[in-house]
């Protein structure tokens, strides 16, 4: 008696997978969070308390405190590590200045690629390194007698070097085409404002944090690369 055949039974339609609970929406994954990455999101919150801060106090307690966490050259001589880190507790502008919502974008995408340590150390290098960079020379032409005393005590205070060198950072992470979009664009907005002379020791210190960015390419993509920090943050948040 032959065998019967049998036709193999149809294979069972797919199911899409649901995300798992708790990922947000893309475009969310733009912005900080407290697990995806908790290094922007805490400082953000520092960020804005200050800045509300700062809208809201007395106006002379408000430029007091500007002065007391100034970076130049007379706080740099006594106090540089005090300084150093109470300047960067503040934004210059307020939260809706361009350099706030950079912050926000640029460290973000920056931690989800690396880790938030490592997001903190390009920060502190262009913060730390730019704001030497252009004191130094203040102090030193004070001594020399072509600048006056008063150049000591020039009001210096922001993230905007962090954030300039976290974007040149991030460009060495991003799609060649976009990577020269971004840099070309954002040195060509510093390259007016130096050619218009606002504030040429800000601007130059923009340059250069963007330039201590750029230099640390092989070590941001080595870190994405061997970091699994960073993929555990891409997937918490």
């Amino acid at each position: 008696m032959p065998r019967q055949r049998v036709a193999p039974p149809a294979p069972a339609p797919a199911v899409a997978k649901a995300p798992p609970p708790g990922t947000l929406p893309r475009p969310w994954r733009l912005l900080p969070t407290p697990t995806g990455t908790p290094f922007t999101f805490g400082y953000a919150v520092v960020l804005v308390a200050t800045s509300l801060f700062a809208e809201f106090a007395d106006p002379s307690l408000a430029h007091t405190l500007y002065q007391e966490s100034s970076t130049d050259v007379a706080h740099l001589t006594h106090s540089p590590l005090r300084v150093l880190i109470a300047s960067a507790l503040w934004i210059a502008g307020g939260v809706t200045s361009a350099y706030a919502l950079a912050f926000l974008f640029v460290l973000t995408a920056l931690e989800r690629r690396t880790g938030g340590a490592r997001t903190a150390v390009v920060f502190l290098l262009g913060h730390v390194l730019a704001t030497l960079a252009t004191e130094v020379p203040v102090g030193l032409a004070v001594l020399a007698g072509r600048l006056p005393d008063s150049s000591l005590h020039r009001l210096d205070y922001g993230i905007s070097f962090g954030v300039a060198a976290c974007l040149g950072a991030l460009t060495g992470l991003l799609r060649p085409g976009l990577r020269w979009t971004v840099l070309v664009g954002y040195g060509g907005l510093l390259l007016e404002d130096l050619i218009a002379r606002t504030d040429p020791l800000t601007d130059w210190g923009h340059l250069l944090s963007l330039a201590i960015g750029i230099a640390t390419w092989p070590l941001v993509r080595r870190w994405r690369r061997t970091g699994p920090r960073a993929a555990a943050s891409a997937a918490a948040g």
